[in-house]
């Protein structure tokens, strides 16, 4: 297997195919009893007109129908099973694209969404993967045709030497023809899928932003960005259509007049004398018969053009580099909660120096909001500081895998979504096994959100959250954090859209529940910020003053400015 940086999309249809190679086999072979038998129909047909019809002998045509009948039993078990093992790899190999996808994108390292909305993201994971996975069918029914046409070829050639090569030189003819007609058809496919993707993106995109967008009036604005987004998106499709067209078109032509020369130079070796009646049935039959293998491998080759160009974006997101990667470093045991920042400088921090003790309940305000999502992703290791080292009890961040230290440090962000289920089922999404949430939603304020709720704690809560109001959701995303109990959190703007009173039971609730484990919170909340030990306050990226709230006040303008206006 390829490694990821190096990965194409040849190699994800190769791993598509490799990965179901048991049913690949069986369906093949299924497929292939199923064209021979399909290829001796009308050789028997030919059989019965000279030795049964021809001479009328009764017993003979008797027995010759029963022969074909046993043909026509074996026919429909064949196909039935052959379709089934196709039918089962193109679904199994879809799901474990998707599984693959779904894995790389939720990778700690990251670097997979860069450059591509959620909703493009979806669109890879699903009409991607299905059509990658539909290749395993593709490649089980090119295998069957090539079959149907051999075995015609040496029934041809037994019959004539020159029928068999017409179909034996004719049909890699045709092949190597559809493969050239097929190439616009893998580009158009591949811009088709990719502004479907972006079309998909928008339309998610929208809908989350749906209540802003009514708010502020932009719904006309927001409806002919769509509809650019989707006229683009029909033009790519239509012109995928017409390049399927033509290919097929073309190739059905292709494949008729191959079918025409085999029945014109058997009916001339049968005028000639050179081939009984029957040979001259079964050799029109057999050319009427390749319309289907032939127009089987002209869909192949379309399916694997558009297979190609899925498997190319598919390999564009699996070979994603890594925004971190992991090292080689453990955490320390146990884990107490000493951050320290050392010359960090990433975006607008420049040569930042921090330290946050052990247990220590810390509150960090920043003039400019940019340097709180800076500090963020540097917390979170979502990406490494350009300069300096972010460390925890002594370890570089760097050093650790990204998976290891969301076990240890828990950054909460604003913007958190929710998901589908019910209010409990979010609080306790990252909660220790066997773990009391109850605590965690007092704290948060989560059990009077509860009491209001129809089902309470276990009413239902749509995508994102949306039946929920903005305060709700910001409490249950809270609960969340707190109820992970991880030795060291970092939350941003917990408390943005609920009310004063709340807020300030949410900021003893806070410090109640995370006594004795170092927190951070990055606000500019007075009643957070009035219940950390101290607060650090981040100018043009850098820590100028460290002070409890009420100090900062009194001496820092700034800093009043920041947390008062």
């Amino acid at each position: 297997m390829s490694s990821p940086s190096q990965l194409s999309g040849r190699d994800v249809l190769r791993q598509t195919v490799r990965g179901q190679r048991r049913d690949v086999v069986v369906g093949s072979l299924l497929g292939s009893g199923h064209q021979l038998g399909e290829a001796m129909v009308p050789v028997l047909i030919g059989l019965v007109i000279d030795r049964a019809v021809t001479g009328s002998d009764t017993g003979s045509l008797v027995s010759w129908l029963v022969v074909l009948a046993v043909v026509y039993v074996g026919l429909a078990l064949s196909w039935r099973n052959s379709a089934w093992s196709a039918d089962r790899a193109a679904a199994q190999a879809e799901h474990t694209l998707r599984i693959s996808l779904v894995r790389r994108v939720l990778s700690p390292g990251g670097g997979a969404e860069e450059g591509r909305l959620p909703g493009a993201l979806a669109n890879i994971a699903t009409e991607d993967a299905k059509r990658v996975g539909a290749v395993n069918m593709a490649v089980m029914a090119g295998i069957s045709a090539l079959a149907g046409v051999l075995v015609s070829a040496v029934v041809l050639l037994r019959t004539s030497v020159t029928l068999g090569l017409v179909v034996l030189l004719g049909t890699p003819v045709l092949l190597w023809l559809g493969h050239l007609l097929s190439k616009p058809l893998e580009s158009r496919s591949e811009a088709e899928q990719e502004r479907a993707a972006h079309a998909s993106a928008v339309a998610a995109d929208l809908v989350a932003g749906l209540r802003v967008l009514k708010g502020i009036g932009g719904e006309s604005t927001a409806l002919a960005r769509y509809r650019t987004t989707s006229r683009d998106s029909l033009q790519a499709t239509l012109k995928a259509a017409r390049a399927q067209a033509f290919q097929s078109g073309m190739v059905l032509t292709l494949t008729g007049c191959l079918i025409a020369a085999v029945a014109l130079v058997g009916g001339r070796l049968a005028a000639q004398g050179n081939i009984s009646l029957g040979q001259l049935v079964s050799a029109v039959g057999l050319a009427l018969f390749l319309l289907g293998p032939l127009e089987v491998l002209a869909w192949v080759n379309a399916e694997l053009a558009q297979g190609r160009a899925s498997a190319t974006r598919i390999a564009e997101v699996l070979a994603a580099p890594h925004t971190v990667t992991p090292g080689t470093a453990t955490l320390a045991e146990p884990v107490r909660g000493a951050v320290r920042l050392t010359g960090v400088s990433l975006g607008g921090l420049r040569g930042l120096d921090l330290d946050i003790a052990p247990g220590e309940l810390l509150g960090v305000v920043a003039t400019d909001p940019a340097h709180a999502t800076d500090l963020l992703r540097c917390l979170a290791r979502q990406t490494d500081p350009e300069t300096g080292t972010v460390e925890l009890d002594g370890i570089p961040l760097r050093d650790l895998d990204p998976a290891e230290l969301r076990t240890a440090l828990l950054v909460a962000e604003h913007d958190a979504d929710l998901f589908e289920g019910t209010v409990r089922s979010n609080v306790t999404a990252a909660a220790p096994d066997g773990a009391d949430p109850e605590q965690a939603m007092t704290a948060a304020g989560v059990a009077q959100v509860a009491q209001t709720l129809p089902d309470g704690e276990d009413t239902a809560v749509s995508e994102q959250g949306r039946s929920l109001s903005g305060g709700q959701r910001q409490r249950v995303a809270l609960a969340r954090a707190l109820a992970a109990e991880r030795p060291v959190l970092v939350v941003h703007d917990p408390t943005t859209a609920v009310d004063a009173v709340t807020e300030a039971g949410i900021a003893t609730g806070v410090r109640e529940i995370r006594k004795g484990r170092t927190t951070v919170l990055v606000t500019t909340s007075p009643a957070l910020l009035s219940v950390t030990d101290r607060v650090v306050l981040l100018e043009d990226g850098r820590v100028t003053d460290t002070a409890p709230h009420a100090d900062l006040i009194h001496r820092h303008e700034t800093y009043r400015a920041a947390v008062l206006s």
